[in-house]
């Protein structure tokens, strides 16, 4: 079967327009410094620092805005901030915690929810989806081959769209177990 990339999704902040204007300023607004292989996703010049009960970080802001603020770690990341980190879809926020505060120049914020360990999945438009005989939701498993740390993803789900360019995304942590470092190219092995 026909390899993809695979890219490695680093912690991350997705702001709604409340918190922007909190933590950036009335009407402040994103500034592109990377664009993202999602159409229309960016990664901008903002950054927010995030303080835990036991440690703080700093994630770059992802654009466009949401209309939720979610923030996107590894397990090992969560850790450091003494949080726990649910593994979700993004979007599906219910039943997650919170326990940070935001901190940017203009203010900062507390949450009570939208602190999640990204589910790893795979990007496809329907044409892909097709072609790899796969749909929407599904769940198969994912092969990546690296010099000396080639692993198996399982629980990989399956997301379509014809908003979407065809990627896998991984988190950190999972990229650091096959020693990947940036990105990679995998192929599904198992539905």
């Amino acid at each position: 079967m026909d390899k993809f990339l695979v890219e490695v999704s680093a912690r991350h902040i997705h702001l709604n327009r409340e918190d922007m204007d909190i933590l950036f300023g009335a009407g402040s607004e994103l500034h592109v410094k990377k664009t993202l292989s999602q159409p229309g996703q960016y990664a901008s010049e903002e950054q927010v620092i995030l303080k835990g009960p036991k440690g703080e970080m700093k994630l770059r802001v992802l654009g466009p805005l949401r209309s939720e603020t979610q923030i996107e770690v590894s397990l090992t990341e969560a850790r450091q901030l003494g949080v726990k980190a649910l593994i979700r879809e993004s979007g599906m926020l219910d039943g997650t915690e919170g326990g940070l505060t935001m901190v940017g120049p203009a203010g900062e914020k507390a949450i009570d929810r939208g602190v999640i360990a990204a589910k790893r999945h795979i990007h496809m438009t329907p044409a892909d989806a097709e072609k790899y005989g796969v749909e929407n939701g599904q769940i198969v498993a994912v092969k990546i081959e690296t010099p000396e740390r080639s692993v198996v993803f399982g629980d990989t789900v399956v997301r379509v769209s014809d908003k979407y360019a065809l990627a896998m995304h991984i988190d950190t942590d999972e990229a650091n177990a096959g020693g990947i470092s940036g990105s990679a190219e995998g192929e599904i092995v198992a539905f």
